[in-house]
């Protein structure tokens, strides 16, 4: 008996211990919209619609989506798809009946904003969502407290715009057919290089990659954290993406990075990243190869632009934030510097086609 009163008493804290445990938090996941006119993304949403993101979720897993279309479409203010009717064009007739009647009524969105998702339903019942599902691209008060939203655009709201603009019928229904090729659910990946500390951001260095050749740099991570944290962000999200080397003085700078040079507009999630850099002055003299981030007259006024040193500059020392230096490639800044020009702006484009950001371990 007692061996029995001991058996039960340690299961018990065991039970204790277990119940004890705090659960472990499910990671914020997002779907990846794969479409005929580009690509966007989707953060889900499980605190507000527990239902439908578990719901659509499992259709994309099964590729309930590929195939489908956008059907009904407004200009710069909707789009609407996920009939699973849709892969078959000659079912078009009943394209926006099929995939609903499957999810249980859940919470209405008090605002329909931009870029948020929301479950198709038919109207005045309230257990009819589904599959098909309706982005909006500009605010829609008049549908606030209307539908379950389940997500919002996190990214690619440049590819909904684009099928907004499907050419359409009388009603509203599409004429051509812009697919969902593939929804693929993953965990949502971190921001890169947001909390990484002044010593780790020193393992990473940069390759630019130019028309006249690569160039190598290497970060004075200990000197400009900020400055360098943020040069890595807008190189990894494509900011520096077919730019041009804008301006060349020989003997003192080549400079890039100004986003008036930029080929493409900047994507939204683009845009989000680009602002003013508060100043990192240091001890670092401007000598050839020095890389430091161009401003105007305010000296918070950094954002992308940055320039090469080509020669040695005092007068730069200590009121430009200089944040690396050149260690391979300095054969490339000559042949740019020595190019032709009127004043100082290159006749023949040179392109900052990228730039990568590569760790050194």
């Amino acid at each position: 008996m007692r061996n029995c009163r001991r058996l039960i008493v340690l299961a018990l804290a065991v039970m204790c211990v277990i119940a004890a445990r705090p659960a472990r938090a499910q990671a914020p996941m997002q779907a990846v919209v794969d479409t005929s006119a580009g690509t966007f993304v989707l953060d889900l949403d499980p605190v507000a619609a527990p239902n439908q993101v578990a719901h659509f979720t499992k259709l994309a897993q099964e590729g309930t989506y590929d195939g489908t279309t956008f059907h009904r479409v407004v200009r710069m203010g909707m789009v609407q798809g996920g009939d699973p009717l849709s892969k078959d064009p000659a079912k078009a007739a009943a394209f926006g009946t099929g995939g609903l009647n499957a999810v249980k009524a859940e919470p209405r969105a008090p605002k329909m904003t931009r870029g948020s998702v929301a479950a198709v339903m038919v109207p005045g019942r309230p257990d009819s969502a589904g599959a098909q599902f309706f982005v909006v691209l500009a605010d829609q008060p008049a549908l606030d407290n209307q539908y379950t939203v389940f997500g919002h655009v996190s990214d690619g709201m440049e590819a909904l715009v684009k099928i907004s603009q499907t050419p359409v019928d009388a009603s509203g229904v599409a004429t051509e057919r812009v697919e969902i090729r593939k929804v693929t659910i993953r965990e949502t990946p971190p921001e890169p290089y947001v909390t990484e500390t002044a010593a780790q951001l020193a393992i990473y260095h940069a390759v630019l990659d130019t028309s006249a050749g690569e160039i190598v740099v290497e970060f004075f991570a200990d000197k400009a954290p900020e400055t360098v944290r943020q040069f890595m962000r807008l190189a990894a999200a494509g900011v520096y993406n077919q730019m041009a080397f804008h301006r060349v003085a020989p003997g003192f700078v080549i400079q890039t990075g100004a986003l008036a040079s930029k080929e493409a507009p900047l994507t939204e999630k683009q845009q989000r990243l680009v602002r003013n850099l508060a100043p990192e002055f240091n001890d670092t003299k401007h000598v050839k190869g020095i890389v430091s981030m161009a401003r105007g007259d305010d000296p918070n006024s950094a954002q992308t632009s940055f320039f090469i040193c080509v020669g040695t500059s005092t007068a730069l020392d200590g009121v430009y934030t200089a944040f690396g230096r050149v260690t391979g490639g300095m054969s490339v800044v000559d042949t740019i510097e020595a190019t032709p020009r009127t004043g100082e702006t290159p006749i023949n484009r040179i392109e900052l086609r990228g730039v990568k950001i590569v760790s050194q371990d």
